[in-house]
């Protein structure tokens, strides 16, 4: 059997049994794709399963806000992907379904070349190959390739690979099957070379180069940024404001935010709750210090600022940086409590 039949033969005895499998409806299928970009299957799926029984429908996905939806997002990171999985909601809904070309699917908001190949393949049939990380790995360990996968070169040649080894009329069982064989037997760390079922034309395992192949070209370089959080509490209430355009965590709510710069004059009692806290992003380490300030009179802030209960907090996204900072403050009231108790 040639490289496409075994990784058909194996994928029908060793295939992921995940909730958005085994559907043709467009917006599960993209549902699930963008919610599982950057997420691991176990956390993604209770997160799919929160939006499908949320909003059963791209129409009905369309129609929340965006609070709503970046609430019910909160936890997975990289919140640009639930504004624009928002946004193309709502042009589909605008359209009256989904596109059922490639093009028309690429035109949606964060739909780039693998979701609408995805969509297009395992929705409408089409004969289209979905090229992402495990499929990558695959081919580049079997076939030796060690052009690097994050190059427009790269990108060309594992595309028409994988295009080359399709089988006409079984996309969606192909790009399913190349996606499980990467996620379950052809992992990153320890592959199970052992019982692979490709183990004999497998390039890089006769030429030793499982733990070098794929190739990928180390181009960013991670910043860092330091944060100083100040929970201000009056009387039941805190101040947040909601983050702007052109920065991480868009759309977000946190408390008052200090970079790179002194902390406010604002009298009150001052508690240092946690310092040089570390959250690691794709492109950005984040050192923060947690402070909370507690004040009689609210202070005079910025105008983008509100005060809310603190007992209605949890009904605003936040970033989980954030979240770490309501964690800390929630273990120093309890032995400040305890403290006052004994």
């Amino acid at each position: 059997m040639g490289f496409t039949e075994v990784i058909l033969q194996w994928y029908a005895g060793n295939g992921r049994d995940l909730p958005w499998r085994g559907t043709r409806d467009p917006y599960r299928i993209w549902l699930s794709e963008v919610i599982l970009q950057q997420t691991r299957i176990a956390q993604g799926r209770d997160y799919w399963l929160r939006f499908v029984d949320r909003w059963p429908t791209v129409h009905d996905l369309a129609r929340a806000s965006e609070d709503e939806v970046l609430k019910l997002w909160q936890g997975l990171g990289y919140y640009s992907r639930a504004r624009n999985l928002h946004r193309a909601a709502q042009q589909v809904d605008a359209l009256g379904g989904f596109p059922t070309t490639l093009q028309g699917l690429r035109s949606l908001k964060g739909v780039g070349d693998y979701t609408a190949a995805a969509i297009a393949s395992m929705a409408f049939g089409i004969d289209v190959a979905v090229v992402d990380g495990n499929v990558y790995r695959v081919l580049a360990r079997h076939y030796g390739i060690d052009t690097p996968i994050n190059t427009a070169q790269g990108k060309h040649l594992f595309g028409e690979l994988a295009q080359s080894l399709l089988p006409q009329g079984q996309a969606a069982a192909f790009n399913q099957a190349m996606m499980d064989f990467g996620a379950m037997q052809c992992t990153p760390r320890s592959p199970r070379c052992s019982d692979c079922p490709l183990a004999e034309t497998c390039d890089a395992l006769h030429t030793h180069r499982v733990d070098v192949l794929p190739v990928k070209l180390k181009v960013t370089k991670v910043r860092q940024r330091r944060l100083q959080y100040v929970y201000i509490r009056c009387q039941g209430y805190t101040a947040i404001h909601r983050r702007s355009a052109g920065d991480i965590w868009q759309g977000l709510y946190e408390p008052l935010l200090v970079e790179d710069g002194p902390l406010p004059p604002l009298a009150g009692r001052w508690t240092l709750l946690r310092q040089g806290v570390k959250h690691v992003l794709t492109h950005r380490v984040l050192l923060a210090d947690f402070w909370l300030l507690e004040v009689d009179e609210r202070p005079s802030l910025p105008p983008d600022y509100q005060w809310v209960a603190e007992a209605d907090l949890d009904r605003y996204a936040v970033p989980r940086l954030v979240e770490k900072l309501l964690v800390c403050l929630s273990e120093f009231s309890k032995s400040s409590e305890q403290s006052e108790f004994n």
